[in-house]
């Protein structure tokens, strides 16, 4: 089976439930490529599917927990069922409950590592045997600007970021030639990350840094253009800020 270079891919989302996921799968969806989309809150995704499908799209869903191998692969093997092959898969899942190290918030840093990292490398694992026997495939690993840069009650959050954007360059030199590879890194972004902050003076200073943001469709924007770009051109990396951001 040879790798599907056309506009009609299935691509497979996690983190689909809501904020860039759900964003992400409306717009491939509407560029007219099959989602199969995962979260652990079904009654959403079973509403995007909906109203996806009401739109003349293609979309399926399925519950999924990242941080579970066997959730992962059954994801995967489910989506190829439905249809097929597995041409995109966006590792999108992702918590930030910021808070400064001195708090000890040791539950909070092993959830962090948990989704941001495990999750995404599970979903690598998943898809990648997949795709190499197809011949191809996308990986697109959602990150952050906090892959590129530390701030005050973030040290753990930026090190997962950190860890997905050296995650990502090995891949892509691993599979060159084979595998595309993109990360995406979006600023300031209108999503419910900030609802998972639990440390007062980290859900304050948010308030303030977040009163600047893009919608999460500009994200979506961003991977629909890498996931649209000819065979040939990979394109490895995307960040996208509010243009009134300084940071």
């Amino acid at each position: 089976m040879n790798a599907n270079t056309g506009t009609d891919k299935v691509v497979l989302i996690t983190g689909a439930s809501s904020g860039i996921g759900a964003a992400t799968a409306r717009r491939l969806a509407a560029d007219g490529h099959r989602v199969y989309l995962g979260a652990r809150r079904t009654e959403r995704l079973g509403e995007l599917t909906g109203e996806i499908t009401a739109d003349g799209g293609s979309a399926a869903y399925q519950r999924l927990d990242v941080t579970t191998a066997d959730d992962m692969r059954a994801f995967v093997s489910a989506a190829r069922t439905r249809f097929g092959r597995v041409d995109v898969m966006v590792n999108n899942a992702g918590v930030m409950p910021l808070s400064p190290l001195e708090a000890l918030k040791v539950d909070e840093w092993d959830r962090m590592l948990d989704v941001n990292v495990r999750g995404l490398l599970y979903g690598i694992a998943a898809a990648l045997p997949v795709m190499k026997e197809q011949g191809g495939g996308h990986v697109v690993n959602i990150a952050s600007v906090g892959a590129y840069e530390v701030s005050p009650t973030a040290a753990v959050y930026c090190a997962t970021k950190f860890a997905v954007r050296a995650i990502s360059e090995g891949l892509r030199q691993e599979s060159a030639g084979d595998i595309r590879v993109s990360l995406v890194s979006p600023g300031v972004t209108e999503s419910e990350l900030a609802e998972s902050i639990s440390d007062p003076s980290a859900r304050e200073a948010m308030k303030t840094y977040r009163s600047v943001a893009i919608p999460a469709s500009a994200i979506a924007d961003a991977i629909a253009y890498a996931i649209g770009q000819p065979a040939e051109v990979d394109v490895n990396e995307i960040v996208v800020r509010p243009a009134a951001s300084a940071q």
